[in-house]
């Protein structure tokens, strides 16, 4: 029986497509479903509303357990899905927005880059080596399928501190085109698309139907899109540099310098900007929770169907050996020639059997590459820092974030990383 283990199983609604996703294949109906999470009570919302997608939908085929003990959920997995966040929202993510604040340095979504995103990074990467040390120890072969933001910062850690098979997994490859051509009134069907780069900033480099060139009428008519709109950023990015960004405009604005400054506050308006958007979110999340709940966990008539997440269609590629293709975060192997050997890049790759094997790309336009490094630079600056325990790696990589270089000093940088450690306490025991 095939085993997949979900970490992180207390993210309900998650584990609903992921989970319930594998409960249609018919190549993985038969699986053992090993969930685990920290909170008791989410774990086991979990395991209810799984048995109850088990038996509408895929005829009680599968078999679902919720574990109290991680390497017990882990051991003789083939496949791990990985879905914390380590601190949760209160207080952690609180902290990472409030702090920043006081030195006027503001936020949208603070998970992938940024001030926020480097803490989340310092936060999660110790205990992704855990995990690492548990897989390697009861589940050595076990394909570890990364969701957890920061993406590149994550997947990287584990991809070169680890010899856990891993590849990181982001919505955002999947729905860049449809988007954009959704947005633009353009239809999508048939449209061949090449994209790579890095996770949340990766480019639309190539885009045709039947041979055509379909980026001439895409720029035409992102110029006559009428204002205020919510791609501004995106499409700012696209006229400057060439190509359009896979992830939204509110990722995009604090990824860069120029959007989000506050001696230019009418820049907000301008690019439609949702300064404190995470935070909104997660309010608004649970604030509702208590219906999502009721409507997930006590509707004995619970079905499901197939999302387009891909990690349903990994497995069943790996199970049955047909074959895949997916936008992946892998380590660059040269795949990416102008990017960092040590950079987590996200490229085409194949899934068959083998597991994911990516794909060259070649060299990027220089101006993307260059884009691409002033997150890089963060990136594994972040990396080094959780893995060697300096403190002086912490201000290095937050002196090179882009946003917040062109908002703060050298030593209100250095300052509110110092509050940042301390306010986490627990947290980031390895830094205090």
């Amino acid at each position: 029986m095939t085993k997949i283990a979900f970490i992180g199983a207390g993210s309900t609604v998650f584990a609903k497509n992921v989970l319930g996703d594998c409960m249609l294949t018919p190549a993985l109906q038969e699986a053992e479903y090993a969930l685990f999470d920290i909170d008791r009570e989410r774990l086991d919302d979990s395991r209810l509303m799984l048995e109850t997608i088990n038996r509408n939908a895929a005829g009680g085929r599968a078999r679902v357990r919720a574990y109290g003990d991680r390497r017990e959920a882990l051991a003789g997995a083939r496949f791990v899905i990985n879905a914390v966040q380590v601190g949760g929202y209160r207080p952690s993510t609180v902290i990472d927005f409030e702090i920043p604040k006081k030195y006027g340095l503001r936020q949208t979504i603070g998970d992938t880059l940024g001030i926020g995103g480097i803490f989340r990074a310092l936060r999660t990467i110790p205990v992704m080596m855990d995990f690492a040390r548990d897989i390697e120890s009861v589940c050595p072969d076990a394909l570890f399928l990364n969701y957890s933001n920061p993406m590149a910062i994550l997947t990287g850690a584990m991809q070169r501190y680890s010899n856990v098979r891993t590849v990181g997994l982001c919505h955002s490859v999947q729905v860049c085109v449809p988007h954009l051509f959704a947005d633009l009134g353009m239809d999508s069907e048939g449209v061949r698309a090449k994209i790579a780069g890095i996770n949340h900033m990766a480019w639309l480099l190539e885009v045709e139907r039947d041979g055509e060139d379909l980026y001439p009428e895409i720029k035409r008519r992102a110029a006559q899109r009428p204002a205020p709109h919510d791609d501004m950023v995106r499409y700012e990015i696209m006229r400057r540099f060439g190509c359009y960004v896979t992830e939204s405009s509110e990722h995009s604005a604090e990824y860069n310098p120029w959007f989000i400054k506050s001696g230019h506050p009418e820049l907000i308006d301008r690019f439609n900007i949702p300064l404190d958007e995470y935070p909104r979110r997660c309010e608004e999340q649970i604030e509702k929770w208590a219906k999502m709940r009721n409507d997930l966990i006590e509707d004995e008539q619970l079905s499901h169907e197939r999302s387009e997440e891909y990690a349903s269609r990994i497995m069943e590629a790996v199970e049955t050996d047909r074959p895949f293709s997916i936008g992946g975060n892998v380590i660059n192997t040269g795949l990416i020639p102008n990017l960092p050997t040590d950079a987590c890049v996200e490229i085409p790759c194949l899934v068959d059997r083998n597991g994911v094997t990516p794909c060259y790309v070649g060299p990027l336009p220089t101006q993307l590459a260059a884009l691409n490094m002033t997150n890089i630079n963060v990136q594994l600056l972040t990396i080094e820092a959780a893995m060697t325990r300096s403190r002086d790696r912490i201000y290095q990589a937050a002196m090179l974030d882009p946003h917040t270089a062109a908002e703060l000093t050298i030593d209100q940088i250095v300052s509110m990383c110092d509050d940042l450690i301390e306010a986490h306490g627990d947290w980031l025991p390895a830094f205090r």
